[in-house]
């Protein structure tokens, strides 16, 4: 992942044209129109080989004409030509190139292109793309039939016909842009690369992008989460219609579906949408700066149909009415008409004045059964609509306890009154579903901010029996098979704290009717063939069978209907369990898939023999925590059954999630598991129980992290060290869990040395700050904590950080140490134990900031080799900064 001379993509001083041509209607004729018309101020060079001039401006018969090296070269000229042309122009300097030409299908062709551009570190985006185009500077590197307003919103398309489409409409609807790019065939710079660079651009507020397909996605996940975290990336992917393969388990048909990019798009704070239109209307809504708590709305209107569609459409969305107080509902009904409604919707009837609205509009806000308020009016002959939207514009400025948002139906009548509320900053909108559609989509924003950046261990180290379970795989593999068995699959659960139902093998019908009387009954009893996945379709399984009798006349049957209906399948005995009572348990599946652009993903949602038939399920990508969990189940209709109603009593929903997060550590632990099933897992406010599993192996990667989208918590990275003192201590890699113990760590640390360290006094830090410590994506950030030897989870001693930049070449770091533990080395144990790992991760420098007053961490950089220099732009700082290459440890 680089941001590697991407300046000169959207900032160069001089550019070239290479293929440009006199011809109309040529590429290379608008491409010229574009870029000399588009207010560059800088030299736009143009080059083809028969021409003497291009739109009166000398042409250049090749790149080595150029009177001036360009920053930035835009190549349309046939394929064959293009890593000809690359090399030259690397050889000159040029540090990027948008590479109009098509004709790069062949990976060879475009392996070609990386090949000439390597040497030079030259940037290409491309081939087969529209072009770059950045307003504020005048630079349209492109092919597009107009260039677009200067403003803040970058665009990125993964389509050419997308991005002419979305920039036609918003010209019309005078929507500026700070950046568009069309990435082609993103054989070099891709989505990852561009979201890291416009998420430190201060001339882009918001992120739009239109994606088809990732082709990396650790990167994109790193950048994206890092990106959502800055400022709002809005979405839209298309595809959602393609079905994955069919694959031989319940979850294996996850694979390739949309609904994996779903989670992925969640997982990284973004903000998904279904069109082009609500790609915009999102984009104006989150930049109001209103975020509601939940999903529960209040409307008041003057106009009960149109209050109704709000609440329809809001049920059908998924979302929830207010259920206003009984104090609320007696002011409303001492307000409201007596023909109108003082429940929610809230109707005023068709001729209340502004004043009736300002009243029940402060009613309704201070009702803390809503997250937000929906206030709507219909043009009405009798009535003023701006006098409404005074009144509300009023109300939301002497009370903001929850958002506002604002719908004035109509055009002509409605026109004032948005002006108005644009003019303060709120939000507006035109029609009752369109108004509706944003409040949700601020819902699913602040739901995905908040789970963003949560990557911590599935479950604490030596809960889980890893010896075993490696046993268990280990075995299969041995004899050449990809398939558990089942008794095989629940033991490899057990392994990880997941209760699960006693199941024996038997041989044959003797034998299985034995051990049914050894179990107990009733008993259970299912074919045991690892080329029949679903038994149940076959005859393979039996219930509630209560003598042996019953148990060896059904193992018989059983033989002959798979004879009949399954004759390949190789049969390999039966399986006998005891059958469990809980006849108030939901039947849930939780299963795991090998995504083919995303790795690994968890499935939860409601099981049993018609798990496809009813398809209520969520997915998630690990690792996950409990938080995360928890979200997943709640994105389910099942999750209501789970909540208890009638006489059924609630499931215990925090098992359930304990036992995905399980799995989530399974899988990180072992990289050979491809799919796996668990189906049912029973569950009810006892807990829960597994009763049947699958496991399918894979080819382990060569990295047990490389394969996840997110990476894991590394817990190979923990170990206890040896200060200098003697002192022990242990140290590990910090988790989302450890907010509290850096509060603490902060608050019982002189304020002097917090100064110190983060070059401002602080009395204690917040959540927001606390959880951006904690909460790291270890692909591009380290951190570890110190704690007491033998107490790996307890009070936190130290920390120590590094943040590698987009181009994984340099990073910065920090250190502290709590206060009452200076003087026994920990602070040169953290510098040390972080110099290593960034020499292990490959970084070519480490460099950081210090106080120029800060002499001991001035003189610990110093004897580790830090070369020191002034800062250029602060002078109370020092920079530190040690090449890694010359880097020697004490030990």
């Amino acid at each position: 992942m680089t941001i590697r001379n991407l300046d000169a993509l959207f900032e160069p001083k001089a550019v070239a044209l290479i293929g440009a041509s006199n011809r109309d209607g040529s590429v290379g004729a608008v491409l010229a129109r574009n870029l000399f018309g588009s207010g560059f101020a800088g030299p736009v060079m143009p080059v083809n080989p028969h021409e003497m001039a291009i739109r009166s401006s000398v042409n250049f018969r090749s790149v080595a004409d150029l009177p001036v090296v360009p920053d930035l070269a835009v190549v349309a000229t046939p394929a064959p030509s293009v890593p000809g042309i690359i090399t030259e122009l690397g050889q000159r300097g040029c540090r990027a190139a948008v590479v109009i030409s098509t004709g790069f299908a062949e990976p060879s062709a475009r392996q070609a292109l990386l090949d000439a551009a390597k040497p030079h570190l030259l940037r290409i985006v491309g081939p087969n793309c529209l072009g770059v185009i950045s307003p504020g500077t005048g630079l349209n590197a492109s092919f597009a039939h107009l260039t677009p307003r200067a403003g803040d919103l970058a665009f990125v398309s993964q389509s050419s016909s997308i991005a002419t489409s979305v920039l036609d409409w918003a010209d019309v609807r005078e929507i500026g842009f700070s950046h568009v790019v069309s990435t082609g065939d993103m054989s070099d710079v891709d989505i990852g690369d561009l979201l890291d660079y416009l998420a430190l651009d201060t001339k882009t507020r918001a992120i739009l992008l239109y994606v088809e397909t990732i082709t990396d996605a650790q990167k994109f996940m790193t950048a994206a989460r890092i990106a959502a975290r800055a400022k709002p990336v809005v979405v839209i992917k298309a595809g959602r219609s393609v079905a994955g393969g069919r694959t031989s388990s319940h979850s294996g048909a996850l694979a390739g579906q949309d609904a994996v990019y779903d989670a992925a798009f969640r997982r990284a704070g973004m903000l998904r949408v279904d069109s082009l239109r609500e790609l915009f209307e999102a984009v104006g809504t989150l930049a109001s700066g209103i975020r509601p708590k939940g999903a529960r709305l209040a409307i008041l209107t003057n106009g009960g149909g149109a209050g109704l569609l709000a609440a329809d459409t809001l049920r059908e969305a998924g979302g929830q009415l207010a259920d206003l107080s009984p104090e609320t509902i007696a002011r409303l009904q001492a307000i409201v008409p007596k023909d109108g409604s003082h429940l929610n919707p809230v109707d005023l009837r068709d001729d209340a004045p502004g004043a009736l609205y300002g009243q029940a509009l402060e009613a309704i806000l201070n009702d803390p059964g809503q997250d937000a308020v929906l206030v709507m009016n219909c043009p009405q002959a009798v009535t003023d609509g701006l006098d409404a939207a005074r009144a509300t514009v009023a109300g939301t400025q002497t009370r903001r306890t929850a958002p506002v948002l604002t719908c004035w139906l109509g055009e002509r009548a409605a026109r004032e009154s948005r002006r108005l509320f644009a003019a303060k900053g709120m939000p507006t909108y035109q029609t009752p579903d369109e108004s509706v559609r944003a409040f949700l989509q601020l819902v699913n924003y602040r739901k995905n901010q908040d789970l963003l950046m949560q990557t911590p261990p599935a479950i604490q180290p030596g809960l889980a029996d890893d010896a075993a379970a490696r046993a268990i795989l280990d075995r299969a593999r041995e004899d050449g098979r990809n398939v558990l068995t089942e008794p095989e699959a629940k033991a490899l659960l057990a392994a990880y704290g997941i209760p699960v139902v006693r199941t024996e093998i038997a041989r044959n019908p003797d034998e299985a009717a034995e051990l049914a009387m050894r179990l107990g009954f009733p008993v259970a009893l299912k074919i045991l063939s690892a080329d029949i996945t679903h038994k149940s379709d076959v005859g393979g399984v039996r219930l509630e069978l209560d003598t042996p009798d019953m148990v060896r006349e059904a193992a018989q049957h059983m033989l002959k209907l798979l004879a009949e209906r399954r004759p390949d399948a190789r049969i390999d005995g039966f399986t006998v369990q005891t059958m469990i009572s809980r006849p108030r348990a939901h039947e849930l599946i939780l299963g795991v898939d090998t995504d083919p652009v995303f790795g690994p993903v968890l499935l939860f949602g409601r099981g049993g023999t018609a798990v496809e038939v009813i398809a209520d399920r969520a997915i998630g990508l690990p690792p996950l925590n409990l938080p995360l969990a928890r979200d997943m189940i709640e994105r389910t209709e099942v999750s209501r059954l789970m909540k208890g109603y009638r006489d059924w009593p609630a499931a215990d929903t925090d098992a359930v999630a304990a036992t995905l997060v399980k799995l989530s550590r399974m899988i990180a632990d072992h990289r050979e598991i491809a799919e796996l099933d668990i189906n049912p897992l029973l569950a009810d406010e006892a807990g829960v129980i597994a009763l049947d599993a699958r496991v399918v192996l894979g080819s382990p990667s060569a990295s047990p992290r490389s394969r996840f989208a997110i990476r894991p918590y590394p817990n190979e990275l923990e170990h206890v060290a040896h200060s200098r003192s003697g002192s022990s201590f242990f140290l590990r890699p910090i988790r989302p869990e450890d907010e509290p113990g850096i509060v603490d760590m902060i608050a019982r640390s002189d304020a002097e040395d917090v100064r110190l360290r983060f070059f401002a006094p602080m009395k204690r830090i917040g959540h927001a700050f606390a959880a951006r410590l904690t909460q790291i994506d270890y692909r591009r950030e380290m951190a570890f904590v110190a704690t007491r030897d033998g107490d790996a989870h307890g009070e936190i001693l130290g920390v120590a950080r590094i943040v590698a930049d987009p181009d994984e070449e340099k990073a910065e770091f920090g250190v502290m140490v709590r206060s009452d533990q200076k003087g026994r080395g920990l602070g040169w144990l953290l510098m040390e134990t972080i110099l290593d790992y960034a020499r292990r991760r490959g970084l070519a420098r480490v460099y950081g900031e210090v106080l120029a007053e800060n002499r001991a961490m001035l003189a610990m950089a110093g004897e580790l080799g830090f070369a020191q220099s002034r800062h250029p732009e602060d002078v109370a700082l020092r920079r530190v900064e040690v090449d890694m290459a010359a880097y020697r440890p004490r030990r």
